[in-house]
């Protein structure tokens, strides 16, 4: 017979199941991440594991899901904060730190990644979708800012800006310094 968990239980195995899974995919990726691995972390048998989650997929979705929403609050406090394109290159700054810690948060055209959306759900591939959404919200949305430049035009050079992460480890500089660089400069030519 099964051993049932009290909620508290079932909470922080939740949580930990989560956070095991975070480590693991920046550490190996989405493919080389199993369920039985996760499973050896956080002490519980293979067959509680879709107890939590429906499918490995879907703890993936909820992994990324939360990361993205934990950055895009956090940057907006930052945003809201000094309400000003100040504010936003804070925030920016603030995102390309946690992508650098995160690597699967950019790591969306390897091969590794497209295994993922392929087995994924309609339903968790709109909840990515909508995720991804928020994210550039966050630059648009604001009453206090006005862009200087067409709008899709400065969300290129924002999402540019970020991706640019891909290039850190072939930069001859500091890749942080040079991200902080970059943002400090352009963002006094996208808002007014």
């Amino acid at each position: 017979m099964a051993r049932s968990f009290t909620q508290r239980e079932k909470e922080n195995i939740k949580r930990s199941l989560q956070e095991a899974c975070k480590q693991n995919w920046t550490q190996y990726g989405y493919k080389k991440t199993s369920v039985d691995d996760l499973c050896k972390q956080v002490g519980i048998s293979k067959g509680a594991f879709y107890l939590f989650f429906e499918s490995k997929e879907a703890l993936f979705c909820k992994v990324l899901c939360s990361v993205q929403e934990q950055i895009c609050n956090a940057a907006s406090e930052v945003i809201e904060k000094h309400k000003d394109k100040h504010g936003v290159a804070e925030a920016l700054k603030l995102i390309y730190r946690e992508y650098d810690k995160n690597n699967f948060l950019y790591d969306s055209d390897s091969m590794d990644f497209t295994i993922l959306m392929n087995k994924l759900s309609e339903e968790e591939a709109r909840k990515i979708e909508e995720s991804n959404k928020m994210s550039r919200q966050l630059f648009v949305d604001q009453p206090y800012l006005k862009f200087k430049v067409d709008t899709e035009l400065a969300l290129s050079v924002i999402y540019s800006l970020i991706m640019n992460i891909k290039n850190k480890d072939i930069l001859p500089y500091d890749h942080m310094k040079t991200f902080d660089f970059m943002v400090d400069h352009l963002v006094e030519n996208l808002y007014e």
